[in-house]
């Protein structure tokens, strides 16, 4: 307990799955949650569940695709908080066919672009400047096994690919300042995003070529698993830690 005491967080995608469980768990912990995404109405109901638990949360909505969304979610992070300890950059979305690079569509490329890759840096961005000021802070990025083994859609695979990269080069520019940033690349992982995706339409030469690269055996991530990495990247604990890949998927990749 209070692993967070005195923390501001801001968690985006935070209506659902690895956002919720980090949301519910940070404060547990005792930080004080700010939780963004699109769909203001699960975000509310998120929000509800944090309160009931005891804690202190501020539900935002915001597209972190649209730069402007981005800097008005610090704006209501600062006046309600007036600090920022932690970004949890958890929002992201995924293409219906996970089609390979042969078959991948310039919409889904423009899409998961957007969201999974100039959103994650538009929050990194804001996030960093502030940090910088402050001379503390953690950016986490929660990104996928698909960005460090390629066991995705093309788009996906290139879109987080990127949220993995961009923290190294970020973790070496605000080193100095005591400002850090790491990667959390999750496997497989049961939340309502990945459950409702459509068995038939998942491209049948992509998931051969992944089932045949990996152990499809192993169990599936639960959201909570990646939220217990994600708080111990956000303590204090691994003050030490910056510029680094966690790969949680039970081994599956290896």
């Amino acid at each position: 307990m209070n692993r967070l005491e005195n923390k501001v967080a801001i968690i985006t995608g935070g209506n659902s799955g690895i956002g919720e469980a980090c949301a519910l768990l940070f404060a547990k912990e005792g930080a004080k949650v700010v939780i963004t995404a699109r769909r203001e109405a699960q975000l509310e109901e998120v929000a509800a569940k944090v309160r009931e638990a005891g804690g202190d949360v501020l539900a935002v909505r915001t597209d972190i695709s649209n730069s402007e969304d981005v800097k008005k979610m610090i704006d209501k992070t600062i006046e309600a908080y007036g600090k920022l300890d932690i970004i949890i950059n958890n929002a992201g979305v995924l293409e219906e066919g996970l089609l390979p690079i042969d078959r991948v569509k310039n919409e889904d490329m423009d899409y998961l672009m957007d969201i999974n890759t100039k959103g994650t840096m538009n929050c990194m961005r804001e996030a960093s400047r502030l940090m910088l000021e402050q001379g503390s802070g953690s950016i986490v990025n929660v990104a996928s096994v698909a960005g460090v083994a390629g066991n995705g859609g093309a788009a996906y695979v290139a879109s987080k690919a990127a949220v993995v990269g961009v923290p190294r080069h970020t973790a070496m520019r605000c080193a100095s300042k005591n400002v850090r940033c790491n990667v959390i690349c999750p496997g497989n992982v049961i939340t309502p995003m990945t459950m409702n995706l459509n068995p038939a339409a998942l491209d049948p030469d992509m998931m051969g070529a992944m089932a045949s690269h990996g152990d499809m055996r192993l169990p599936s991530c639960q959201a909570e698993d990646v939220a217990n990495i994600a708080l111990f990247l956000a303590s204090d604990e691994s003050r030490a830690v910056t510029g680094q890949t966690i790969v949680s998927d039970f081994g599956c990749t290896l």
